[in-house]
Order: C-alpha cells, then structure tokens, then sequence
C-alpha cells in the first residue's frame, strides 16, 4: 500500500482504506496521510521490504504540522528514572532525578545499544522463561500472563505485533508518562517481544493527542536503528480505541472473530507497560514489583507516581493529600472500567492503572426506559439492555445466545444509560456465572 497526498491520490489505483495521522520519519513532524490499497495487493500489513521498494509506495508529505509553534532541533533529554518520585500534569518531573542532566544523550544511547546486544544473544526460549519468572502479566488492565500471550500456538500465523499505547480513558495519564520517561526501555521490551514473535512488523499505535510522545519514541527508534521494524501510527482520541479488538479493526482492517482471540487475525496485542516490564525481566533481572499509576479526580494534587505493587492507598496519601472514607468514592482503573472499593486500605495490583478519587454524588438505579442509548454505543453492537434483563431473570443462557462474551467491558453502556444502571455490573455476573457452567 501508500501513503500519498489527498491532493493526488485519485491518479492512483486503488481504493482509499482511511486516513491516518502519523509520524514522519525524516523530521519527526505530524503529518496527515490517505492509506490507498491496490487491488493487486491482499488487504493487510505488508513486509517492510515490501515498503521500501519504490515500486509498490509513493510517499508525499502532505498538510505537515510542527510538534510546537517552534520544532525543538536539540536531541531528546536521556529518560528519567522515577523511583517513587512525582510526576505533574504538566509532565515535569517534580523530585530527585537519579542521573546528571549534564549526561550527553550519546552516553544514553550507547548504553541502550549495548543492551540490544544482550537482546540479540539471547533465544526467545530464554524470553519467555525470564517473563514468567518474573511474574510479567499485561499492565493494560486484564493481567493475562505474558508468557503465555507471547507463545503463539503452531497452528497460528502471527504477522502483526501492536504495541497499544493508546490511553483512551479519562483521566488516566500513566501509559503517556511512561512512554516519554521510559521511551528506550519500552522499545527494547518491545524488540524483546518482537525476537520471540518473529513477525513481519511492530505497529506502536499511540493516540493523536499524545504528540509529545510520538515525536520522542521516533527519535528513539532512529537512535536505536530499529526504524526498519518499529512503525508508529496516531490514531483518532476516541474511547474506547485502546481496546484490543478496536484497535485491531481500526489498523488493520481486520475483524476479531464471536469467541476468538487476536490470534484468529494474525495478531499479538500488547501493552506498552509490559514491554517497559519485559525489559526489566530480561535486561534487569526484575520481576514485576512496581507500576506507573495514575492518581486523580476531586484532589489537590493529581500526579503520576512509580508505585510498589502491594502498597497501600492510604501510604500514597503524602503525595496527594488526606483522604476521609466518607467524603471521597475510591475507583481502582479508569473511570468507565474500575471498580469502587470500600476501604482506602486497599493494596495497588498489578492490573492497576489508575485510582481516581471522586467526591460523592449518590445515584440510584431505576428501571430501564428502552431508550436504547446503550445500543446504539455499543462498539461492539452488542444489546447490553437485554443482559441485565436476562441477569435479573437468572436467564443465563440467553446471555450466551446474545455473544455476551464478546462484549469487551468498556463502560459506555452505564456511562450513558439515563436510568442509572450498572450495566457493565450485570454483564459481569452473566460472564461468571456461565464460566462456571
């Protein structure tokens, strides 16, 4: 396929797919592009040999936009290591950096390339043994353990690695914090990925309000000289893109079957938090005992911190402020996915993104209106109105008759509904009560 100017590209054959924000490659700027599928080619990634032949692309930049009303030409600033330090909403790091500033970004660089030669000695055998040791599970909120994501059974084909860094929920910062503080680590946790896979390209698929750090992971990739295998595509900051099977549709063009799993689809989704996290496990000799967490909502001082897994709400109140259990309502993830907790005594897990605090504002439930709002947003095009209904009847098995498993647990159906119904709530107990028949 292409990227061309909108301007040209009806003297092109083919049919026009999408059109996509990335970054390109050459200045690092944002620019808007037309994605054009010849009808002699398959629908789908292609190999990057495939790419670089002059034959089968034409590539013209087209509406280029700088990062800032004045492009910063000096090299990125080396990643600071935060270790239970603060970071603002602004993105400044508030706290001690471990590390001179007046270290040159060349120093960086050479000793992140010497850690890609530990990357290319080792087998991917030896990967996926190092990350289950280290407990890696995805960070991206399921907690499905890595290892086994990564072992791809022999009758599958997997073509494509996404790396998801698309923090599509409210609030939540954390994944956009690690991305420009950790850029380096993430990229060789993603080689690491892309070692045992083999496929024939990594997508790093981040949104387009995250344009900070798009431009900084590009100047890292070209630093690293992984340009060749690693892509970034922007994607539209729309909730919810970060889901697997969205962002899958939404790259590729490729639809996740009822019951299936990116596997089906030639595809392996992973957090950019875990890459972070394979990176500490096979580099580092690290399990999985910290995360980035996102700490916000009716608060002084929202922040993102490097937290220990196991630590307790109420010892992170010193970055925050105090907390009373009957002024605040404590969500453990984001505001459309989490879950409220009753005890701010509540230790931090791995699947762990975000804790929002919320003053109270009572809401009872009434009874379903048939407005169909929940319908209509479904991004899956489901009927969640009909699972609550089945649920509160004890008719279980028709949740199975309505794919009640595909349904991806976004939120949207209780954040709209006007009756104030824990949809999500009840689709949750239609799932387990049929996983234990």
């Amino acid at each position: 396929f292409s990227f061309v100017s909108a301007k040209i590209h009806a003297s092109i054959d083919g049919e026009v797919k999408s059109i996509l924000r990335i970054v390109n490659p050459v200045t690092s700027g944002i620019i808007s592009a037309v994605e054009i599928v010849s009808e002699e080619i398959e629908e789908g990634i292609i190999s990057n040999n495939q790419l670089d032949d002059e034959k089968n692309q034409q590539v013209q930049q087209v509406n280029q936009e700088p990062h800032h009303k004045q492009v910063n030409q000096q090299p990125h600033q080396p990643p600071s290591q935060i270790n239970n330090q603060t970071v603002s909403q602004s993105g400044s790091l508030s706290g001690r950096q471990s590390g001179s500033q007046e270290n040159k970004y060349e120093d960086y660089e050479g000793k992140y390339k010497e850690y890609l030669k530990t990357v290319e000695k080792l087998e991917p055998k030896e990967f996926i043994e190092k990350i289950k040791e280290a407990g890696i599970v995805g960070l991206g909120g399921a907690t499905f353990p890595t290892h086994v994501k990564l072992s791809v059974p022999k009758d599958k084909i997997v073509d494509t690695v996404i790396l998801n860094g698309c923090e599509c929920e409210p609030y939540i910062t954390a994944d956009h914090r690690l991305m420009i503080e950790y850029g380096f680590e993430m990229l060789i946790g993603a080689l690491i990925i892309f070692k045992i896979i083999n496929p024939a390209g990594l997508i790093i698929a981040i949104e387009d309000n995250k344009e900070d750090a798009a431009k900084s992971l590009e100047q890292k990739i070209f630093a690293l000289g992984l340009q060749e295998k690693f892509k970034l595509v922007l994607l539209p900051s729309k909730y919810p893109m970060g889901a697997e099977k969205t962002l899958i549709k939404n790259i590729l063009k490729r639809k996740v079957p009822v019951g299936g799993l990116p596997f089906d689809v030639g595809v392996v989704v992973q957090n950019v938090a875990t890459a972070k996290a394979i990176f500490d496990a096979v580099i580092l000799n690290k399990p999985l005992i910290e995360r980035v967490v996102t700490i916000t909502g009716d608060i002084e001082h929202p922040l993102n911190l490097m937290v220990k897994i196991g630590t307790l709400l109420t010892d992170m109140a010193e970055y925050f402020g105090k907390i009373g259990d009957k002024k605040y309502k404590v969500i453990f993830g984001g505001p459309m996915t989490g879950f409220t907790i009753g005890n701010i005594n509540f230790p931090l897990t791995k699947g762990t993104g975000c804790i929002l605090l919320e003053k109270v504002s009572p809401r009872s439930e009434s009874n379903c209106i048939r407005c169909s709002r929940c319908v209509s947003i479904c991004p899956m095009n489901l009927e969640p109105l009909m699972y609550v209904n089945f649920v509160k009847n004890n008719k279980y098995e028709d949740c199975s008759s309505y794919y009640i498993e595909s349904c991806i647990e976004c939120g949207s159906c209780a954040y709209i509904c006007p009756a104030s119904i824990p949809i999500v709530g009840y689709i949750k107990t239609g799932k387990a009560v049929l996983s234990r028949k």
